[in-house]
């Protein structure tokens, strides 16, 4: 997708400020950052046959990213657009990932499947494909919006990730899968998936990995756009867990990587 802020608007004012348009959606902001870490990383996802499209896969191949997207015919390139505090959302062409848009595997070291894909129709289905089509030690999904969690169903999405390694989760939506908050969330969910992370905006993260919890800061860092941060923590995550990290440091790469997006975006 396209990743854009803007200057909060006044009623009736002409507002002069930065407006910032860049490659995003939860996968490419992952991958990206992964690639910020030094790590070799790939997109599957769907754009449309426009000029947004292009640029969304000039601008991940230019930044080391494999793009491997494909081009919808009848429906733009997805958006997501912060305006001051409000986001405004457009998933486009995005949420009509169709099976057919996979490799026949996903072979990687750590693979995440976003859950805006796995929580709504059509892209569902290819969701589910991505999961079973993955080798990896490290297979992850982010479960994305509390709001999409709980339409889907609880039960029916600890069924459709029955096989993940590795579940994250904002504190939203921890607490709509288990009406707990923070390390007790970490804690109830790490008895479903081998590590359960939180993460906790301002405030850092937390995870578990059966009984085990580690914790780390958000370092100081005074952002209004903080889109892709979580994204990106997936990434330093995941990065760290795939080179054998003890759990304390996995959740602080988590932090750092999230620190160097709200630096990249700023």
């Amino acid at each position: 997708m396209l990743d854009g802020s803007l200057p909060e608007a006044v009623p009736g004012r002409r507002v002069h400020g930065r407006i910032d348009l860049r490659a995003g959606g939860s996968a490419a902001n992952a991958a990206l950052a992964a690639a910020r870490s030094g790590a070799r990383s790939a997109v599957v996802g769907r754009v449309g046959a426009d000029p947004a499209g292009r640029l969304v896969g000039d601008a991940l191949a230019e930044s080391g990213v494999e793009a491997l997207l494909a081009r919808d015919p009848d429906v733009p390139t997805g958006c997501v657009i912060v305006v001051g505090t409000a986001i405004v959302a457009d998933r486009g062409a995005s949420v009509r990932l169709a099976v057919e848009d996979l490799p026949p595997t996903i072979e990687a070291g750590a693979v995440l499947v976003s859950g805006y894909s796995l929580l709504q129709e059509p892209a569902e289905i290819a969701a589910r494909a991505a999961l079973a089509r993955a080798r990896t030690e490290w297979l992850a999904v982010d479960a994305a919006s509390a709001r999409l969690v709980e339409a889907f169903g609880i039960e029916r999405f600890f069924a459709a990730t029955a096989a993940v390694d590795v579940l994250l989760a904002n504190a939203e939506e921890a607490r709509a899968l288990t009406g707990l908050d923070g390390e007790e969330a970490a804690l109830e969910l790490a008895r479903r998936y081998r590590v359960a992370c939180v993460k906790l905006g301002p405030d850092g993260a937390v995870a578990a990995r059966g009984g085990e919890v580690a914790r780390a800061a958000a370092p100081p860092l005074e952002s209004v756009d903080t889109l892709g941060a979580g994204d990106a923590f997936a990434a330093g995550f995941l990065l760290a867990l795939d080179a054998g990290a003890e759990l304390e440091r996995a959740v602080a790469a988590g932090c750092e990587a999230a620190r160097r997006q709200l630096v990249t975006i700023r």
